[in-house]
């Protein structure tokens, strides 16, 4: 069983606390579809198109807006060395959310803003656990987990 500690971070004021529980609810079931377990920290920040677009031309080098970001921590990086032996959280990474963008995207597929956010904080989740979708291949193993975890969910696609 997961034990997931998320760090809410609205910078738009207008992901409400029932949706943030949703969310948290969300992620665990992802979580536990992937078969972790124990103590989990993840970091979710939503935010306006203006701030993802400095994030993603910051850190990506792609110089315009998206929907999701993720930051693994896991992943090490040169120089850095893994630490063992030390009983603390799994620390997964963070995941950045353009609210705007959500919302938009919702009223493109003709779905709830609910399974919009509840989609790309999944996507985003599975790319923290080392999922991409740089390739066909690649691309349609996350896309049916993302699938699958949403409908286990009964977050699927009307």
């Amino acid at each position: 069983m997961v034990q997931l500690e998320i760090d809410f971070i609205d910078e738009t004021n207008e992901v409400t606390d029932e949706q943030q529980e949703d969310l948290k609810g969300l992620i665990e079931c992802a979580l536990e579809f992937e078969g972790l377990s124990g103590e989990v920290e993840v970091s979710i920040s939503f935010v306006d198109d203006e701030r993802i677009h400095e994030i993603n031309k910051e850190y990506r080098e792609k110089d315009r807006a998206t929907d999701v970001i993720s930051f693994p921590m896991e992943e090490l990086g040169e120089g850095e060395i893994e630490i063992v032996g030390v009983d603390l959280p799994r620390t997964l990474g963070d995941i950045v959310i353009s609210i705007p963008t959500t919302k938009r995207q919702a009223e493109e597929y003709g779905h709830s803003f609910r399974r919009e956010l509840g989609f790309l904080a999944v996507h985003g989740c599975l790319h923290l656990l080392g999922y991409d979708h740089m390739n066909e291949a690649d691309e349609k193993i996350m896309f049916t987990k993302q699938k699958e975890i949403l409908e286990k969910y009964g977050l699927e696609r009307l």
